[in-house]
């Protein structure tokens, strides 16, 4: 059958769930009606949706860091850890990559390492293996909302887990966790089983428990053009939307220039809302989140938090619900967990030093208008190749690159678009492949590019393109030629 952006029936959708969860042993211990019970009786402090709508209505933005290991106890400390000397607004439980590939059985592996060895042997929480009781002692041990963070193409049973277990938010989408992440997994799979895991939220929904959802906002975290992050955010949301879910939370990785970094948080509630009303969703919360600087940092600890504190100020003046904070240890693996509070500390004091302050430019007001330009002819022409129908659609746009994310390993993303920065470190598009672009967009990129070209004394070409990516991986912003 086609895939289509329509409900699962209830028939269909529980016959599904009789076949996710046989998938690994623990799945046997969830049970639905106990599952909402338990949500229902957990105290509100704990409750992911309700930080988010207090701090969208108070124009507070909270901090959350990236976090997690493989053994319970030690998640535990980590996150309490994280709580009290990090003084995270909001927590998360990042999985670890045996399971987010469905690799349950090298990931008990791995848990075992680690128990055997006392040191993580796994990138992260294996939360299936772990199973609903011990991700309830993960919920129970700190005070603040746990989210789940991951990357994986076929989450259903781990969202059966995490819900089951007390997980009041989970990020992801079929889009987001497939194009940034897989090379052979086809989009129309990936779409599907995400509407599992959107309907799973919105029956808890229908429950009287409202389950975040977060599609995945950098993408591949290189040179990513506002359009295309809000494309696939505004598509993810609708996509959650019909299925039933309430309250979502749609992202943007930070890309280094100031003005359109926040013109581009601003833009992204506003369009994703438009377009939920505009299809009818008229009673979902919109909530965003601003990803911190995604690539190479600096190995000096000084220089790493002037990076931090550089998206921290982003975050705050754009007015963004909540920031997703890094580490001083980013260019060098792991952080300690003290090195992980020491980033949410430095990106606290930065967002309340701005948290009054309200940024306006001319500037920032054209940043905005060409972004919106941009991101509607994308998702318009989704709606349009798909015949109305959005998840048609978003598949039929990137296998024609209408939808075109740069860097992406996946074999059916085009991979035709090619951004580069112009003078002032704003990302433009050099090679626009089949985006649905006007004339007049790309007049103002190709302006743009050859603005930079002239003052660089060059032409604007690929080797711009391979300046930009090499500038990144060394954590500066725009690649000069040598």
């Amino acid at each position: 059958m086609a895939i289509q952006n329509k409900k699962i029936p209830e028939g269909e959708f529980q016959a599904l769930r009789a076949e996710v969860l046989t998938q690994w042993p623990t799945g046997r211990d969830v049970n639905l009606e106990e599952s909402v019970a338990y949500h229902k009786a957990m105290p509100e402090n704990r409750i992911f949706s309700r930080k988010l709508v207090e701090a969208k209505k108070n124009h507070k933005t909270l901090i959350q860091p990236r976090a997690g290991v493989p053994v319970v106890e030690k998640h535990i400390e980590l996150l309490q850890h994280l709580e009290q000397f990090g003084e995270a607004d909001l927590l998360p439980t990042t999985i670890d990559s045996y399971t987010r590939q469905n690799r349950y059985k090298e990931a008990e592996n791995g848990i075992e390492e680690s128990i055997r060895l006392d040191r993580a042997m796994l990138n992260g929480f294996p939360a299936v293996n772990h199973g609903v009781a011990n991700c309830r002692r993960v919920i129970e041990s700190v005070n603040v909302p746990v989210q789940i963070r991951h990357g994986t193409p076929d989450a259903r049973l781990l969202a059966e887990i995490c819900f089951a277990g007390g997980f009041t938010s989970y990020e992801g989408g079929g889009i987001s966790y497939n194009l940034p992440y897989c090379k052979n997994i086809p989009m129309e799979r990936t779409i599907r089983d995400w509407q599992y895991v959107d309907r799973l939220a919105g029956l808890y929904e229908e429950m009287g428990v409202s389950i975040n959802r977060e599609p995945y906002g950098p993408l591949t975290g290189t040179l990513v053009p506002p359009c295309i992050s809000h494309a696939a955010a505004i598509i993810e949301a609708l996509l959650a939307a019909e299925q039933g879910v309430k309250n979502i939370t749609v992202g943007y990785g930070q890309c280094g220039n100031l003005e359109q970094d926040i013109a581009a948080i601003r833009t992204l509630e506003e369009l994703t809302d438009e377009y939920l009303t505009k299809h009818g969703y008229t009673d979902v919360i919109v909530t965003t989140v601003l990803h911190q600087w995604m690539g190479g940092f600096p190995a000096d600890e000084a220089k790493a938090f002037g990076v931090i504190a550089t998206g921290s100020m982003i975050a705050s003046l754009s007015k963004a619900t909540k920031v997703i904070v890094k580490t001083p240890h980013e260019a060098v693996g792991i952080p300690t967990m003290e090195a992980n509070a020491a980033g949410l500390r430095c990106t606290k004091q930065v967002v309340n030093m701005f948290a009054d302050q309200v940024f306006r430019s001319e500037r920032l007001e054209e940043e905005k208008e060409i972004i919106r330009k941009e991101t509607r002819a994308i998702v318009d022409k989704c709606f349009e190749l798909g015949m109305g129908d959005i998840a048609a659609g978003v598949c039929r746009g990137v296998e024609s690159g209408a939808l075109d994310v740069p860097f992406a390993p996946c074999r059916a993303n085009a991979g035709l678009m090619l951004p580069a920065r112009d003078n002032d470190g704003c990302v433009r598009i050099l090679n626009f492949g089949n985006l649905p672009f006007s004339q007049e967009i790309k007049d103002f990129h190709i302006a743009k590019l050859e603005e930079r070209a002239k003052a660089e004394g060059r032409k604007a070409s690929f080797q711009m393109v391979i300046d930009d990516v090499y500038a990144i991986s060394k954590g500066r912003l725009v690649g000069r030629p040598r």
